[in-house]
């Protein structure tokens, strides 16, 4: 119904104009501080004297009038520009929209008309705030260089319109928390519990305007089940009112004295661009069109606020810059970027992207900039090449390297170029080294148990690590491995007679045995060895075979022993001990209570001193020489030849003890 027409009520209808009056009276005529779910406003929730507020914002409440949606959208890989990621319904109130982590993307937002809010159209706002779907949207992006936060969007809400939510692809794996609170019932209830002659009312009011690009429901198609028009529909009429109640004129007094008409327009909201500007209705005598005070009419009938466009001269056109980027570099010499587009402004808080000639009277503001965090580290060598890690052979050498900072405390290396770190590593050749003959002792056991056997024992040549004295390197000829062995002659018999093979020349590893083969002659039982000769007609036994016992483990080798440093007075030999496994590879397995020696003493006789008719004391008092320590010089080193010889032999020999 027109809330500027009167409503004639019959008697018979007065139930249902109550009910009417009743219904239109609770329509909001503008946009009160009460969500669409029936929450009270945050001006109200401050007004519960002490009792606690639910997330709802209701007074006491338990949270159960709304619920609470939010989720992380992610998605590894996208293709570039506009992804919808959510869609937030009307009502929706606390709207939270972040991104977990800093990146290259943005955070965009349009209207279900299509109507872009924030970075539409392939440009990027400037972080502020802005108006959309009946509330207030706040667009932050941090741009410290330090900082971790990402792109954010918040809005107390309750929104009028449904959002969508976008984002600008342009860098792997956006992560994207959203969180917003929906009321369970977004439009109140109108229906009251009616008597059994009386439907629930239709909620006239709660449709969209028609100048907003929605039309009015149909009410003259909607039936009811009985197949007629609904009984409680009141369609509005069309023409004025004549001041006559159509059917009857009993009741004149009804209608009203007073409506509310259009009479002008406040000031346009905009000096430049396009603005707003709002119908103002006043309430005027019906019959005169006089006004009248606001008073005299039906404050529930005054129209809703109409607001219309506006349009003034353009406004002129500006620079609008964006934030400078971080540094291209974290150390030296670098460059910053930033955006700059022209806009001109629409007069609806809004603005819009125009051609960079619409701004050629103001001077253009730099895009790009040079920059320098700070000087960069560089490296530093702190220490000499260290000695080669093996003795002979080829091995490795190294030095520290470290990266300092222009202040000269060492950083990480991180900090410095990785491309011109200096080796701290290199190889080095300490030649070839010599190589000896390894021999384990004799086995103690012969090859045969009478006559002529063999012992034996294990030669191996391997690299030594003794540098101080020569050593024999492994030559052609390889020491022998067994040697012959007797315990006692054999009883000779008659024919090729073989005796039992003797025991394993070695108690483990590889050994040999030996056994008698002996030509006898059997002669009426009794056995007579003959000649050899005797038996060269059949095919001789062998007499000897390899044997191997067990595994002998770890065992100690030694080499030869080394050359005697000295020829007199005491001096000292040394050989090479190891211990090799069965296949000749070091081993820790020997028992180190068995270790032969490596070093021994030598040539023990004293010195023949020679004697020189040139060196002798040419002065009676050369022990004072001696005593003052003067033998260090060459004159008394020749005056007392004698003395100076004796005490320097003697401190020989007590630095080699």
């Amino acid at each position: 119904m027109d809330p500027q027409q009167s409503l004639p009520c019959l008697p018979i209808m007065f139930p249902l104009c109550v009910a009417l009056i009743v219904s239109f009276s609770s329509l909001p005529s503008e946009a009160l501080p009460q969500d669409p779910g029936g929450h009270i406003s945050t001006t109200e929730a401050t007004e519960c004297d002490g009792q606690q507020v639910d997330i709802c914002g209701i007074c006491a409440g338990d949270g159960s009038t709304c619920e609470v949606v939010s989720g992380t959208f992610t998605q590894p890989i996208l293709s570039m520009g506009y992804h919808r990621i959510l869609e937030i319904p009307t009502g929706a109130q606390n709207l939270k929209i972040q991104e977990t982590v800093k990146s290259r993307n943005y955070l965009a937002i349009r209207t279900s008309a299509g109507e872009s809010v924030i970075n539409g159209n392939w440009a990027i706002d400037r972080p502020g705030i802005f108006y959309a779907a009946g509330t207030t949207l706040t667009y932050r992006r941090p741009n410290e260089i330090r900082s971790t936060a990402g792109e954010s969007i918040t809005a107390p809400g309750p929104i009028q319109q449904e959002l969508h939510v976008y984002v600008i692809y342009q860098q792997p794996k956006p992560s994207i928390y959203y969180e917003y609170i929906l009321p369970r019932d977004n439009i109140p209830s109108l229906e009251e519990t009616p008597s059994p002659d009386i439907l629930p009312i239709e909620p006239l009011g709660l449709y969209p305007m028609e100048e907003q690009g929605f039309v009015h429901p149909d009410t003259s198609r909607k039936e009811n089940a009985a197949g007629g028009t609904h009984p409680n529909h009141v369609a509005s009429e069309t023409s004025p009112p004549t001041g006559e109640v159509p059917g009857d004129n009993s009741y004149p007094g009804l209608l009203p004295l007073y409506k509310w008409i259009a009479t002008g327009t406040t000031p346009c909201s905009a000096t430049c661009g396009t603005g707003r500007r709002h119908v103002v209705f006043s309430c005027v005598e019906q019959a005169t069109l006089t006004p009248a005070p606001a008073d005299f009419c039906e404050a529930t009938q005054r129209p809703a606020i109409q607001e219309e466009h506006c349009d003034s001269q353009p406004c002129p056109a500006f620079w609008d810059v964006g934030e400078w980027s971080e540094c291209s570099k974290t150390c030296g010499p670098g460059f910053q970027h930033r955006q700059v587009l022209c806009r001109q402004p629409l007069g609806n808080r809004s603005t819009g992207i125009v051609g960079p000639e619409h701004c050629g009277y103001l001077e253009s503001p730099e895009t790009t900039v040079s920059c320098q965090l700070k000087i960069c580290s560089e490296w530093q060598i702190r220490s000499e090449w260290t000695s080669c890690s093996v003795p002979c052979g080829v091995g490795q050498r190294t030095r520290e390297v470290v990266c300092v900072d222009n202040l000269g405390d060492v950083v990480t290396d991180e900090e410095c170029n990785m491309k011109l770190h200096p080796p701290d590593v290199e190889n080095c050749d300490m030649g070839p080294c010599a190589r000896s003959w390894f021999f384990s002792p004799w086995s103690d056991r012969c090859s045969a148990d009478c006559g002529e056997g063999r012992r034996s024992r294990s030669v191996v040549c391997l690299t030594n690590h003794i540098s101080s004295l020569p050593l024999d390197a492994c030559g052609d000829k390889m020491p022998d491995e067994s040697s012959p062995c007797n315990i006692g002659p054999c009883l000779y018999k008659f024919e090729w007679y073989t005796g039992q093979w003797g025991q394993c020349s070695s108690e483990c590893g590889n050994g040999t045995q030996t056994r008698s083969v002996v030509c006898i002659l059997h002669s009426e039982g009794q056995l007579e060895v003959i000649s050899n000769s005797n038996c060269s007609h059949m095919t001789r036994p062998s007499s000897t075979q390899s044997c191997f016992l067990k595994r002998c483990g770890a065992m100690w080798h030694v080499t030869e022993w080394s050359a005697c440093s000295r020829s007199c007075d005491g001096g000292y030999r040394v050989r090479e001990v190891r211990c090799l496994a069965d296949n000749q590879t070091l081993s820790t397995g020997c028992d180190p209570t068995l270790v032969p020696e490596s070093r021994e003493d030598c040539n023990m006789q004293a010195c023949i001193p020679e004697i020189d008719e040139n060196c002798r004391d040419m002065y009676y008092n050369c022990n004072v020489v001696v005593q003052a320590r003067l033998c260090v010089y060459a004159y008394y080193r020749t005056a007392c030849c004698v003395s100076c010889t004796r005490v320097r032999r003697r401190e020989a020999q007590l630095s080699r003890r």
